[in-house]
């Protein structure tokens, strides 16, 4: 089965869904409203997966769920600096998933969220001091983890997460290198035992809605040296090779 991974507009800039109850006409999709239209109470077990790079969503999120009948599974994507060599790039930081598990969770959950943000230098070590293994669940994504940069940036991470026992997503939305990244983390996690998911990461409705995402994007990274000769035409965007992280691209391959 292949869990699709919601996320709002409350991580400002990377998905144009919100967690109102109902879509708006003519404006944006509500993630609860395109969850129920697609009928997928029946398939994931009345579950739905939210994952943010903020914590400000929880509240709506959570009031949405408990008066639609939904579970909520909640998870933050949290940046984690590890030491690297000298001549290492200046992305010093890779991604983590930390799932709450339940109330307690999400009381862990928002503890490291407030460290690491304070924190420029929280590391996978000042995340196990805060660690709650009964309430809380680590997952690496697909991009953005330290395994993405050491192969496609020259990174040189030496992370060891072993002590988490985390799980690696697996996503397809046919970017030109997910196979190659495909590869490498199955190598990875043969090696090291680890368990992985299979997954996929949903930031607007349609396909039709990528362009609506894109300037979007571009609407929020204005302020940055590289948008400011950013166009519709020329866009300058990671991770924008794809009209797939959609959850009609989900529909048709779950």
């Amino acid at each position: 089965m292949i869990i699709p991974l919601f996320k709002s507009h409350y991580s400002i800039g990377k998905s144009i869904l919100t967690l109102s109850d109902e879509s708006e006409e003519g404006g944006s999709d509500s993630i609860f409203d395109i969850y129920t239209e697609a009928k997928l109470e029946d398939k994931l077990n009345s579950k739905i997966v939210i994952v943010e790079d903020s914590f400000m969503g929880f509240l709506q999120a959570n009031q949405s769920c408990n008066k639609l009948g939904l579970d909520l599974v909640f998870g933050l994507r949290i940046d984690i600096n590890e030491d690297q060599p000298e001549e290492k790039s200046k992305d010093s930081s890779h991604k983590v998933i930390v799932f709450a598990k339940n109330s307690d969770g999400c009381k862990s959950l928002y503890k490291i969220y407030s460290e690491s943000k304070s924190n420029e230098s929280f590391s996978s070590e000042n995340l196990y001091e805060l660690w709650d293994d009964k309430n809380l669940d680590l997952f690496v994504p697909f991009y953005d983890s330290f395994l993405f940069k050491n192969l496609f940036l020259f990174n040189s991470f030496t992370c060891d997460l072993s002590k988490f026992n985390p799980t690696f997503i697996i996503e397809q939305n046919e970017l030109p290198y997910d196979f190659l990244l495909l590869d490498y983390i199955e190598d990875y996690c043969e090696k090291n035992s680890l368990n992985t998911l299979v997954a996929k990461s949903i930031y607007y409705n349609k396909r039709i809605d990528f362009d609506a995402f894109m300037c979007y994007k571009l609407i929020c990274s204005r302020n940055s040296f590289s948008a400011r000769k950013s166009s519709l035409d020329k866009p300058n965007l990671d991770h924008m090779g794809s009209r797939e992280f959609c959850l009609e691209s989900y529909l048709e391959n779950a």
